[in-house]
């Protein structure tokens, strides 16, 4: 079964049953039905046509569970379409916008999205919100209910559509599910119809981060920190497009959140080694970005960057403004507390991180930290 090809065409067939006028819920549901009758059938007959067999066996599912409701008498006298090729549209993006619905929070708009239109499950999402499994699947099937009704001629909100393409592109860029790549596909698509320096901003973002990745992991899969990664492996053009991108939006004087974290990651990128990294302005821009989002994580990210701009007596002093609950708060304190000179409280706090790292190799990467401080300073 191809896993790749399964995610490309969901956005596709979800959007033709939607433009057939099957609510989005129910929609969904039909979706994911045809996608496991797809799991069961084609390992052994897989279709010349995928994306329309799915949507044909998907639109039954769907008459099938309409007919089966009494207050859906109109759509029970549809007739299915005469089979035949499938338009080749590609709606995806309208679907995001669809589940910005301005009815919803941005916080279901967003999981919403990444459930329907994504593809992760609900597990995932419930990791990148930080909450139980339970609730983010009641919150998906609440909204799901709200928008049951959405046509997708109805506008959504542009910032929530970005928030949603940040996170699926930071999914991807994990390596846990491979869609960083189409989240910027998606995000150049906005950049060409709407004239907005935030979605230009973030399409910077993306590439400057993208252009890192084939550094980010050594051959055995660990995990390589920023400081540590071999820089010639950069994607130098990525990085000149990105910049670019970054300098055209912030000429229009119209900052914004994803344009400030764009501004920290172009610093990274344009220093020749680590240590030329111009930490001063990484914390100003990092004091910008607070303007916008007055995020911990964001409070925590500086943190780091006032402990290599000013000592690390400075970042332990910011972080300890900050709720020791934080994902990721130990393994700061433990980098700064080794940088300050402590390294048996620096291995205590790596070993504490490694067991709350939710990530395999993130927690890899901690626990080496932990025995390579114990072995070059034991007891």
């Amino acid at each position: 079964m191809n896993e790749a090809l399964i995610r490309g065409l969901t956005p596709g067939v979800l959007g033709v049953l939607v433009r057939r006028g099957a609510d989005f819920a129910a929609a969904e549901d039909a979706v994911q039905e045809a996608l496991i009758e797809a799991v069961r059938v084609w390992p052994e007959r897989t279709p010349a046509d995928p994306k329309g067999w799915l949507v044909t066996v998907a639109w039954r599912k769907f008459l099938d569970a309409a007919r089966s409701e009494t207050a859906r008498r109109r759509r029970e006298e549809a007739d299915e379409p005469p089979p035949g090729p499938v338009p080749q549209t590609d709606d995806t993006l309208q679907l995001y916008f669809l589940c910005a619905h301005p009815s919803l929070s941005p916080s279901s708009a967003v999981a919403l999205t990444l459930r329907a239109v994504g593809g992760l499950t609900t597990r995932q999402i419930a990791r990148a919100y930080l909450v139980p499994e339970a609730t983010m699947a009641q919150r998906i099937s609440r909204a799901k209910r709200t928008v049951s009704d959405v046509r997708l001629d109805q506008p959504g909100d542009v910032a929530t559509v970005l928030r949603v393409l940040y996170l699926v592109f930071n999914e991807g860029y994990s390596g846990d599910v491979d869609l960083a790549a189409e989240a910027i596909r998606l995000t150049r698509q906005l950049a060409a119809v709407i004239d907005h320096p935030e979605v230009t901003g973030l399409l910077a973002l993306m590439l400057l981060h993208h252009a890192r990745r084939a550094s980010r992991t050594a051959p055995d899969g660990s995990l390589v920190p920023l400081a540590a990664q071999d820089r010639g492996r950069w994607d130098t053009s990525a990085i000149a497009e990105g910049v670019g991108i970054l300098q055209a939006a912030l000429a229009r004087d119209r900052l914004g959140e994803f344009q400030a974290q764009a501004a920290i990651a172009a610093l990274h990128a344009d220093a020749r080694t680590a240590a030329e990294t111009d930490w001063v302005q990484i914390v100003e821009w990092y004091d910008e970005l607070l303007r916008f989002t007055d995020s911990a994580v964001v409070r925590l990210n500086r943190a780091v960057a006032v402990g290599e701009a000013d000592g690390a007596r400075a970042g332990l002093a910011a972080l300890a403004a900050l709720d020791e609950s934080l994902p990721r708060y130990a393994a700061v304190s433990a980098y700064l507390h080794e940088r300050d000179g402590d390294p048996a409280k620096a291995a205590e706090l790596y070993v504490e991180a490694a067991r709350k790292a939710s990530d395999l190799a993130e927690r890899d990467y901690l626990t080496r930290q932990a025995a390579r401080l114990r072995t070059e300073y034991p007891r």
